[in-house]
């Protein structure tokens, strides 16, 4: 319980105390006790639940717990979608952690929770790391006295990889480590072939009938886009017309999944395939019923919210449907993302541009990462030898 006296002045001053949540006690002064107590009865239920007010990180920056960090950064950052999917699945994870406790011991700790406990794969705690990592790294830029360096960083490399000890650790309750899967899947033209008459509305050989295909002008653009230009299936259906430059052939995403803007350039296939989707839109198609672009969007399936249930949602239906398209034509192993493993690979295969060009179209930050998608294949290489 908070302690509280009346000063000489007539204010009320309270003390707060928290051991783990707050560093040291808390002075609070106000103009009247009944004001006091209302504003510390609800302070101290916030406390008793491993929650600090933001109104208090604000005053008080050597008072953050590593919780408190997280929420505050995402307030006054302006996230990818990916770092804020990862961090709001971390949020509450430490509550009363204070970040005056988060050191290098601390780091390796949570790593060994997350392959030991969670038996999360090595890419998945990367991502988590790296998000945290983030924000770690804007508090120490922030000066708080609480973190003066950011202990994710000093992890070595290769800290994400289950070592013997930690694979002894899993096999212990009866289950399997983790590893890395490095997708190589590449969609085969004769396989390539079949999709798109599919998606012309062939029936499948050895079926009584084909997917159900909605809006199929749309479903053919958007395969056509995926795999001419490299571009992520969120960015694509989230576009809007006025995004698509034909004269310069570009297209200008200003929403991506690592936050940065970028243009992408279009070959002449995918504007040709922009074009005979908008003609059918224009000219009322009737397999686009109910669909036109007096909102500005350029797809139908989606709303124009940003709510990431609502995108996760559009993702996980066009996904299926795309899924049961690959399955139709026998190459039910390849998904709708490994079109951009394919385009990728076509940049590498088809032009001269360097890594640091195609990276720039893709949206790549990290060449390694760029290196995972351009699966070149062996015999295509073998082509080029003497």
């Amino acid at each position: 319980m908070a302690t509280k006296r009346m000063r000489p002045s007539g204010t009320w001053e309270y003390i707060v105390r928290r051991k783990g949540i707050l560093p040291k006690p808390l002075s609070l002064t106000f103009d009247t006790e009944a004001e006091g107590d209302v504003y510390v009865r609800r302070l101290e239920q916030m406390l008793d639940a491993g929650i600090l007010p933001e109104d208090l990180v604000e005053r008080r920056s050597d008072l953050i717990t590593v919780d408190d960090a997280i929420r505050s950064y995402m307030t006054k950052v302006s996230l990818p979608s990916s770092d804020a999917s990862l961090l709001n699945a971390l949020v509450g994870r430490w509550r009363s952690h204070p970040l005056t406790g988060v050191d290098y011991q601390w780091a390796e700790g949570w790593v060994k929770t997350m392959k030991r406990k969670d038996i999360l794969a090595p890419s998945t705690i990367r991502h988590y790391v790296g998000a945290l990592a983030r924000c770690f790294d804007w508090v120490v830029r922030s000066g708080s006295p609480s973190l003066a360096t950011n202990p994710l960083r000093l992890l070595p490399k290769r800290y994400a990889t289950y070592t013997d000890e930690d694979t002894a650790a899993v096999r212990v309750q009866d289950k399997a480590p983790k590893e890395d899967i490095h997708r190589d899947q590449r969609l085969m033209p004769d396989a390539e072939a079949v999709v798109r008459r599919i998606l012309a509305g062939e029936k499948p050989e050895s079926r009584q009938r084909g997917p159900e295909l909605n809006y199929r002008p749309a479903m053919v653009f958007l395969f056509e886009l995926a795999i001419e230009s490299a571009m992520r299936m969120r960015e694509m259906y989230t576009l809007e017309l006025g995004q698509v430059d034909v004269d310069r052939r570009t297209v200008f995403l200003d929403k991506t999944k690592n936050g940065s803007k970028r243009q992408v350039p279009l070959t002449t296939v995918a504007i040709r395939a922009f074009e005979n989707y908008v003609d059918a839109v224009k000219d009322e198609d009737p397999e686009m019923s109910g669909f036109e672009f007096d909102g500005g969007r350029l797809f139908p399936w989606w709303d124009g919210s940003r709510d990431r249930k609502v995108l996760a949602g559009v993702s996980v239906r066009l996904s299926g449907q795309f899924g049961r398209i690959f399955d139709a034509a026998g190459c039910g192993q390849v998904t709708f993302h490994d079109l951009r493993h394919e385009a990728t690979s076509r940049l590498y295969e088809k032009t001269n541009l360097s890594d640091i060009q195609i990276a720039k179209i893709t949206g790549h930050t990290d060449i390694k990462m760029l290196m995972r998608y351009s699966n070149l294949r062996g015999s295509d290489l073998a082509e080029r030898l003497w």
